[in-house]
């Protein structure tokens, strides 16, 4: 949210290409329109590995574990999914999207879908300096052919950050702090299972923190139907249910890859969440249909 508010101000055409796409989404959510995506959808992904010394730079294990967790996770295998509530698993959502790391560069030569790039900063932030290399970090392969992940060293306490669609493409993608990438090596509990990276590539299709931002105000919307009204973000490992803003007797959805909680904690999106996907790629990312 501080990068969206940020391009707000900043960046002239955001605000019109943010109008609309929600509006494409509202009238997908509510069935006016209907998705012309068939099949799963294929996402290519690059990962740049921006390190400084050698815990940083993660192996390609490690880079190749986020990927089988994305897939897990937007495909509805994984195996915890089976801890959904049953007043909501009816709306746990198979995304049919898929990630691979990219087997052809941007000049057409073969690659492993990775780069690596060594800097003399000690931890990035949510100004974007490690999407380019002029500011220590690594340029982004074209964005609208690729996924681009930046695996680095991230200060004050940040996990990840995205961007949501209709910003610069100079600065797609998403950010994840190295001990919280993937399922190995330096991913340290309680966020090893890759599900950081699920929850900001959610964001990069467009899907808004689950209590909508407004801090524990309950006035907040995520545009989402069918997730409950929220008193502000959870953490840890809630108990279900865990009421807020009057949302008896289910409460909080704490348990949608859209919270704060503990990845062990979150294991879902829902069906309204994946009708802003669709929008998402029938819209602003229709170049991945196609890539």
């Amino acid at each position: 949210m501080e990068v969206h508010r940020r391009l707000l101000t900043e960046h002239a055409p955001y605000a019109g290409a943010r109008a609309a796409l929600e509006n494409k989404a509202f009238a997908y959510e509510k069935g006016h329109e209907r998705t012309t995506r068939a099949g799963v959808t294929l996402i290519q992904v690059v990962v740049h590995v921006v390190h400084q010394n050698g815990a940083q730079n993660i192996d390609d294990a490690q880079v190749a574990s986020q990927i089988e967790a994305l897939n897990r996770d937007y495909r509805k295998t994984n195996t915890d999914v089976s801890g959904v509530p049953a007043v909501w698993q009816a709306l746990a959502a198979d995304c049919d999207i898929e990630f691979q790391l990219a087997t052809t560069d941007p000049s057409g030569a073969p690659t492993n879908g990775i780069t690596r790039t060594q800097t003399a900063t000690a931890s990035f932030g949510t100004d974007d300096a490690v999407k380019s290399t002029a500011t220590g970090g690594q340029d982004p392969w074209p964005t609208d052919r690729y996924l681009n992940l930046w695996s680095c060293e991230l200060g004050g306490g940040l996990l990840g950050y995205a961007q949501f669609p209709g910003g610069p493409a100079a600065t797609d993608g998403v950010v994840i702090l190295h001990s919280a990438f993937g399922t190995s090596g330096t991913a340290t509990a309680p966020f090893d299972m890759g599900r950081t990276a699920t929850h900001e590539v959610g964001h990069w299709l467009n899907l808004f923190h689950i209590w909508g931002d407004d801090g524990t105000a309950c006035n907040g919307t995520d545009f989402v139907a069918d997730t409950p009204n929220q008193g502000g973000p959870n953490f840890g490992k809630p108990n279900f249910p865990r009421v807020t803003c009057n949302n008896a007797p289910d409460g909080d959805m704490f348990m949608n890859y859209m919270d704060y909680v503990d990845d062990a904690a979150m294991f879902m999106f829902t069906e309204g969440q994946l009708a802003r996907m669709n929008a998402t790629l029938d819209g602003p990312r229709a170049s991945f249909l196609s890539a």
